[in-house]
């Protein structure tokens, strides 16, 4: 996984089709003024969101991420996309841009089937902040963009959740085509676990065969790099939500056996155990400084099967409540401030 993000370079130029200036955008960002004359523009987590932030700042349009992320022209798609469009089905699409996402940038896209519903999510896994809504729009409407030209047809989530208070419902429902769910615990796009098995018609079989191994090369090169605890540590981030995964679990994700992720993880001293407490531990601190879930919110979050149970691991881990934790933290504490200002 690369520590920063790799921006478009068709990103100026959406930026004007939306009447968007990218100077004033770049300026407003705090960003440097010849950032888009770079010939690869890579920006970290914190400057990637303060962009987007501009964007939607700059912008009069509540729809600017949505039309930003449903491009439809494909020679402005990132690989991932590319191989993504040209899968066998909506299914195979998603897996494919959620294994690609790992080398080019810190994010993951994890897609859950549970109880005849897909939840389709990103996660910034190197975030010290909420992810700008205009990001959240552009994200979630490119998958649904690639999902209606992939399969040449009506695709129509069942529901779409998002974190934010209410606003503008009308333009997310008009766009996704859907009910919108406003201060869920996730921002996920819902889909009917049969439409991932909706075949492409953009299908091509022999471009991924060109593309694909090289991309796979790439990836598994750069993961070779990293040590076994990382490689569970950045699984489990992407498998924690509402459940406990399992050392099988990770294999999976990993595509190894259970047994050799269990002798690797020997091997370095590590234990499964340990590492997903560690995970647990850093998610929660995201959670409780980032985010205004309740505790049992948290809770659910990071697995537990009830609060409690959570609250007796915070305790351990930093000899107070989750609560107090919180109180003392100095994000919090700046947000409450900003909630007291005089409107």
């Amino acid at each position: 996984m690369s520590d920063r993000f790799r921006v478009s370079s068709f990103l100026t130029r959406q930026l004007e089709e939306q009447n968007l200036s990218p100077s004033v955008v770049l300026r407003r960002a705090g960003l440097p003024s010849g950032l888009f004359e770079q010939e690869k523009i890579f920006v970290t987590t914190e400057e990637l969101f303060s962009l987007w932030r501009a964007i939607g700042e700059s912008s009069n349009e509540p729809a600017v991420g949505l039309k930003l992320g449903a491009e439809w022209q494909a020679e402005r798609y990132d690989l991932g996309s590319i191989a993504a469009l040209h899968s066998r089905s909506l299914g195979d699409g998603i897996r494919r841009m959620a294994r690609y996402k790992q080398l080019v940038c810190p994010e993951q896209i994890r897609l859950q089937t549970e109880r005849g519903e897909s939840a389709v999510e990103f996660v910034f896994l190197l975030a010290r902040q909420a992810e700008p809504t205009v990001l959240v729009d552009a994200c979630l409407s490119r998958i649904l963009a690639v999902g209606r030209r992939g399969t040449g047809g009506p695709l129509t989530p069942l529901r779409l959740e998002l974190t934010r208070r209410a606003q503008h419902r009308e333009v997310l429902e008009t766009h996704f085509g859907c009910r919108v769910r406003f201060e869920e615990n996730r921002n996920a796009l819902i889909f009917r676990a049969t439409d991932l098995d909706r075949p492409f018609v953009t299908h091509n079989a022999e471009l991924l065969a060109v593309l694909c191994p090289q991309l796979d090369t790439q990836l598994d090169s750069r993961l070779a790099h990293r040590s076994t605890s990382d490689r569970v540590k950045a699984a489990l981030k992407g498998l924690l939500a509402g459940r406990r995964p399992s050392i099988r679990d990770v294999a999976r994700e990993l595509n190894i056996s259970s047994r050799t992720l269990q002798r690797r993880l020997t091997e370095s001293g590590a234990t499964f155990k340990q590492l997903l407490g560690e995970t647990r531990r850093e998610l929660a601190h995201y959670y409780l400084n980032y985010s205004s879930f309740e505790l049992n919110e948290t809770a659910y979050l990071l697995g537990y099967e009830d609060p409690t149970s959570f609250f007796r691991a915070f305790q351990h881990w930093e000899g107070t409540s989750p609560n107090r934790w919180r109180m003392r933290s100095p994000c919090q504490s700046e947000a409450l401030s900003e909630k007291l200002e005089p409107m």
